[in-house]
């Protein structure tokens, strides 16, 4: 299997090849600024940016070839005729199309199983999990890079796909009606799991009910030869009828993956795991409950790609670490510890985040940053009002610094007795938790991603490497 003339003529008819050297081993890659050598470059033109200005910078940095659009073919006569030697150039008339067909086209020729994963929380973690399960048993899965869950994201890592392949795993993601079904057209997936249904992107996506119907498109093109995985618990999931067959997971007893007796204690999760009528002892070395949803979907799924349950219980006991997901980081000159929770957020999610910091056992001051939760639409002030009657369920936190608009709703149901400052921007709560930080302190970090409060996470990281150098 590999890229050649045939198969790029029979994914894209309007295709035309300039230069025809095909590399052995095709990797591709839409950021000439981190192409490695010997991958494709696939020109798209952005909102803000155009790739057809970074050509020759994509040679430049080793880039095997180039797919661009027919409109810009003028661009190569600026290029210095060395580095078009030996290369693949792909002109099409849309090179985001091309991408999408390419991709569709090189997926029909696997026969292998391939998982898709999605829902409104726990997908990377989820897939981080199933990851860890399968390395155990051998090297031979891919695993779609960190959360590469859009519709390029999932194009590219397609075209990772390669023979030796026993099974694919992707993350599948959606925030706009309709999307679910463009990607499992060009994924085709086998099996198909969906983590949970909660509010998140209802401004594309409308109503829980929507969502629900949105996410339930993953199962779009299944079989009675399919099988799907769903949240057991969750009635909008499992009260429905399905065409195909169907494994649940969670707590009630009607579910064939079944989670029992958890505890939080010393910083650890502990539950029993019923995989059909067999129970097995596991230990969470986290104080996140929505990991015990996460590991009970991921047995699921390994249980399915036939992994012994021993390797399925080992694999869930090592501890996973995803950016962005409630990740400790320790600061420079014992300033306490940041928890990272800031890749996206939703109620649901904000929820188990801030039962998680209750549950961590540590003897420092607990120090909330609290961003906006954006695209819940109309019912926005409702939700974040929600959130400052939820605090009474973190008794052990100090002060809470809340970050953005949205959150000035949370300040007016806060519990009395905790102290707080709403400020506009991370910039703002950057200097406030400045004063904050201490050797006994620990500050979980929450909000919506586009809240930009992973750069207040960076700015104490990178403080503790400026210390490093400087010592």
């Amino acid at each position: 299997m590999r890229l050649d003339g045939q198969l790029v003529k029979k994914a894209i008819p309007d295709a035309s090849i300039l230069f025809d050297t095909f590399p052995q081993e095709s990797l591709f890659s839409i950021d000439s600024r981190t192409i490695k050598k010997g991958e494709i470059f696939v020109a798209l033109q952005g909102n803000h940016v155009d790739g057809h200005e970074f050509l020759q910078d994509a040679l430049e940095r080793g880039a095997q070839g180039l797919i661009i659009s027919a409109k810009k073919q003028q661009l190569l006569k600026g290029i210095q005729k060395n580095l078009l030697r030996d290369k693949l150039v792909v002109v099409v008339n849309d090179t985001l199309k091309a991408l999408y067909l390419l991709a569709a086209q090189w997926r029909t020729q696997f026969d292998c199983p391939i998982i898709a994963i999605t829902g409104s929380v726990g997908k990377t973690s989820t897939k981080e999990m199933v990851a860890t399960i399968l390395k155990l048993h051998s090297d031979d899965y891919l695993i779609s890079h960190d959360n590469q869950n859009t519709q390029i994201g999932l194009a590219l890592n397609i075209l990772r796909m390669r023979a030796h392949h026993k099974a694919a795993v992707f993350e599948v993601g959606v925030s706009k009606r309709g999307e679910m079904a463009k990607r499992v057209a060009m994924l085709k997936p086998t099996t198909a799991l969906i983590t949970n249904v909660g509010h998140s992107h209802m401004e594309g996506l409308g109503s829980l009910a929507d969502i629900a119907l949105e996410k339930r498109d993953i199962f779009k093109y299944f079989t009675e030869s399919n099988i799907g995985i769903i949240h057991g618990d969750n009635p909008i999931l499992s009260q429905v009828s399905y065409k195909h067959p169907v494994v649940k997971f969670g707590s009630k007893t009607c579910n064939q993956i079944q989670v029992r007796k958890v505890h939080v204690g010393n910083n650890n999760i502990t539950f029993i795991l019923k995989i059909y009528k067999t129970k097995y002892s596991v230990t969470l070395h986290h104080t996140h409950l929505g990991m015990v949803n996460n590991a009970a979907a991921s047995a699921a799924v390994a249980y399915l790609l036939d992994i012994p349950v021993d390797t399925i219980i080992e694999g869930l006991q090592k501890k996973v670490t995803v950016q962005g997901r409630f990740e400790e980081k320790f600061l420079p000159a014992g300033k306490g510890v940041v928890i990272n929770d800031c890749y996206n957020a939703n109620p649901e999610s904000t929820k188990a985040s801030l039962l998680a910091f209750q549950h961590l056992n540590t003897k420092a001051q607990k120090v909330l940053v609290l961003g906006d939760m954006l695209e819940l639409g109309v019912n926005s002030p409702f939700w974040h009002r929600q959130l400052g009657r939820f605090l009474r369920k973190v008794p052990s936190l100090r002060h809470v610094i809340l970050v953005g608009d949205l959150v000035k709703w949370t300040k007016k149901t806060l519990p009395l007795g905790l102290t707080a400052d709403v400020v506009s921007s991370w910039k703002e709560a950057e200097a406030l938790l400045k004063d904050k930080l201490d050797a006994e302190s620990v500050v979980l970090i929450k909000g919506s991603r586009a809240m930009g409060l992973d750069n207040l996470v960076t700015s104490f990281v990178n403080a503790k490497k400026q210390k490093q150098r400087s010592t």
